[in-house]
């Protein structure tokens, strides 16, 4: 069964950092690329940063370039998403995702390949 949870979410000062994870379980990240997408109140989701099977190709969102770092423990089976410099934008529910051999770009735009989806962690950003 495959199953991917995502933790680390809460409550952070504007300027805060937040470091999320995502634990993923049936399937091997060997074989994953691996993506992070927000959904704000009333707005569309998007994709935030994607990351290739083996950590070589990474794509940020404009919105989160420079702020926004995120990485892979294939070993542990592990994505994290590192958040500095939170802004209350940033306020959103963040979902974790997997698309195959997805390339990054596309997976993050289209939301090209995505098979499987976590339930969501709650970032708020307090100004």
């Amino acid at each position: 069964q495959v199953q991917l949870v995502e933790s680390g979410g809460g409550l952070a000062q504007s300027g805060g950092s937040l470091r999320l994870s995502c634990t993923v379980s049936g399937f091997t990240l060997d074989y994953s690329t691996m993506g992070w997408f927000r959904q704000a109140p009333g707005k569309e989701r998007e994709g935030v940063s994607c990351i290739s099977n083996n950590g070589g190709y990474t794509y940020y969102a404009d919105s989160v370039k420079g702020r926004f770092t995120i990485s892979r423990d294939n070993a542990k089976n592990t994505v994290y998403l590192q958040m500095d410099s939170l802004k209350p934008e940033d306020t959103a529910v963040y979902y974790c995702a997997s698309g195959g051999l997805s390339a990054v770009q596309a997976m993050c735009i289209r939301d090209y390949g995505v098979d499987s989806w976590g339930k969501g962690t709650l970032v708020i950003v307090s100004s």
